[in-house]
């Protein structure tokens, strides 16, 4: 036990830090902007790439993991959805919403760093595969459910729909960095010592920066109302979620340890602040959004430890079926 707090302690020890320091230095939220463009389009890109270049090709072709995890991720935000559907009386865009605070884990701020520090460089892969895929999934879900809910304040066909889909998917910089990276893979292509080592820098403040700039998010969006689906959010994010994902993984099975793992821990994650960006881009349930993802995160420091504690101790097994 006292292998895995030393693992966790750091790590929500720099979202304390930052949440504290933003109690204590008055600054307003949109100061913060810098900070999170560096990592959104600079550092944690350059993690991505750094990684998935060194990466065996035939590791990023597996198709039964992708599979696993992104419709385990879905399967979450339909339950959701339709408790939320019932309890709201069919209102489908705050329902979409709830469905993204169950479903949609903090996998670009959380995801890579603590995969890293608990299984090392051979998580790197379905760290990726997670991400991509599971942003897709939302980057899907969010815009086709809003518009069949009437509340994305626009009368796009069906093609300009799809197009922005497209668009939002392959712009985002995650995205972006892992198909390059990919393509470095195949291509065995090594960059020059100077630019490795910049890579290295940037790489080596995604983590620290990120989960820092969260605890900040979190200090400056105070909690003013708690959702009546709180209970229902946090049981399902924290809880059903990897067990979900490691029930479907266990059935298509046959993957590493470490693969199984880490598409469990990205599941476990908290409410992404995205959701709260989502809800406020479409000004459906955003306070509660935000309550949302608070509520989370200060729940996942004991849920995320003990399910460590339970991986790194063999208390869960790789395989449910073997």
């Amino acid at each position: 036990m006292a292998n895995v707090i030393g693992l966790v302690l750091p790590f929500f020890g720099l979202i304390l830090l930052g949440f504290v320091t933003a109690k204590f230095v008055r600054q307003p939220l949109e100061a913060l902007g810098w900070m999170n463009t560096f990592i959104l389009y600079v550092a944690l890109p350059a993690l991505f790439f750094n990684l998935l270049s060194r990466t065996p090709v035939e590791q990023l072709a597996q198709w039964r993991f992708v599979l696993g995890a992104t419709f385990g991720t879905y399967t979450v935000f339909a339950l959701m959805f339709v408790i939320a559907i019932v309890r709201s009386g069919g209102d489908i865009a705050e329902s979409t919403i709830k469905g993204l605070a169950a479903a949609y884990g903090n996998i670009g701020y959380m995801g890579p760093g603590l995969a890293l520090l608990a299984f090392g460089e051979q998580a790197v892969v379905p760290v990726a595969l997670v991400f991509c895929f599971d942003n897709t999934l939302h980057f899907v879900m969010a815009p086709l459910m809003m518009a069949l809910s009437g509340r994305d304040g626009s009368q796009q066909t069906p093609a300009q729909l799809a197009l922005g889909v497209l668009k939002r998917v392959f712009t985002h910089p995650f995205i972006l960095a892992t198909i390059i990276g990919v393509g470095a893979a195949i291509l065995s292509f090594q960059a020059p010592a100077p630019l490795q080592t910049l890579l290295n820098y940037l790489a080596n403040a995604a983590a620290p920066c990120a989960l820092f700039a969260m605890g900040v998010t979190l200090a400056l969006r105070p909690l003013r109302r708690v959702p009546s689906d709180t209970a229902f959010i946090v049981a399902i994010k924290l809880i059903i979620h990897p067990v979900i994902v490691y029930v479907f993984l266990s059935l298509i099975g046959n993957f590493p340890p470490i693969w199984v793992y880490s598409g469990v821990l990205l599941a476990a994650l908290p409410t992404a602040t995205n959701v709260f960006v989502i809800a406020q881009q479409y000004d459906v349930w955003v306070e509660r959004a935000s309550a949302s993802v608070l509520i989370t995160t200060t729940a996942s420091v004991v849920t995320v430890t003990g399910l460590l504690f339970a991986m790194t101790n063999g208390w869960l097994p790789a395989d449910l079926f073997p």
